[in-house]
């Protein structure tokens, strides 16, 4: 029998154990390379400790011929670093500022985390994207998952946490207005996820028709408000280590800018592709509905 095959008949629950062992063994492997490595810089340690930890995460895909293995990994990571560089906070850092970026940063974890797990069926799953590599890459599908469905976005998101580094452990301008749109638009963009994520459930799990599409709640102003929370979360960050630093500015804005481009310029086109493909009044959804911004429908019929 295929690896595939003895995978997709494990139960659900020893699946969520086998994704749970890996994550310790990862997190493990991440904090020896944080103590070990020859390292002076944190911010290249913890960037190696991510990358040791993804490699691990990686070998545990390919064992069980699953790349979903790394779908936790986006959210489960960044508020183990937060923790981490709030270790290394020099005594001028404000401590109110570090405890709103760890509020911020440990809501969106717990609740993107639980999101994944309370949706993952278990090992017979695995994303869609995935799934076309295969076919797409049929030879080099190995080589595709590891560059660019693991190490691409342990990558993408360390990039969105540097800009918060200031804020951490540098930074020593006092509290100011700048922290509290920070920390609004961070809570804003959880609870942005929270909804609309809710409401997407609700939707799946309800009566529908074929091919139908939810066009209620948030989802009436906007076709990816669970992606403008998420974009919302990294330009949070950035404006609390802007608040710290603000000669931080250029690399702070590397990590945003990249998400939000990732977001506009890749997963929302994928996505929307697909819906196309598979939903005969998609179009209309488009025509009618705004893209990210929540703005009222245009000319809707019905």
């Amino acid at each position: 029998m295929s690896q595939a095959n003895t995978s997709s008949s494990i139960p659900r629950g020893r699946a969520l154990a086998l994704v749970l062992a890996s994550y310790v063994m990862a997190i493990g492997a991440g904090a020896a390379t944080l103590v070990f490595a020859p390292i002076e810089d944190p911010i290249w340690r913890t960037l190696a400790a991510d990358a040791v930890a993804t490699i691990v995460i990686f070998g545990w895909s390919v064992a069980y011929n699953n790349s979903s293995f790394y779908d936790a990994y986006w959210s489960v990571i960044p508020p183990l670093i937060v923790l981490f560089w709030m270790s290394l906070a020099q005594p001028q850092v404000p401590e109110f500022r570090s405890a709103m970026v760890l509020l911020v940063m440990t809501l969106w974890g717990i609740r993107l985390t639980w999101n994944w797990a309370r949706g993952w069926t278990g090992l017979d799953h695995e994303d869609w994207r995935y799934v076309d590599f295969r076919t797409q890459f049929p030879r080099a599908f190995w080589l595709v998952s590891f560059g660019g469905i693991h190490f691409f976005p342990t990558l993408i998101v360390f990039a969105g946490m540097v800009a918060v580094y200031p804020a951490l452990v540098t930074g020593e301008r006092a509290l100011g207005l700048l922290d509290g749109l920070a920390l609004v638009i961070g809570l804003g963009g959880v609870a942005f996820e929270w909804f609309a994520d809710n409401q997407l459930r609700a939707f799946v799990l309800g009566p529908k028709q074929p091919g139908e599409t939810l066009r209620n709640g948030l989802w009436l102003y906007s076709r990816h408000p669970n992606y403008l929370g998420e974009i919302m979360i990294w330009w949070s960050l950035f404006l609390f280590g802007y608040a710290a630093d603000p000669e931080w500015l250029a690399w702070g804005l590397i990590g945003p800018v990249s998400m939000t481009v990732m977001f506009l310029g890749v997963s929302i086109p994928l996505l929307e592709k697909r819906s196309l493909e598979r939903r005969a009044n998609y179009q209309q959804v488009i025509d009618e509905t705004s893209m990210l911004i929540p703005w009222f429908p245009k000319n809707r019929t019905r």
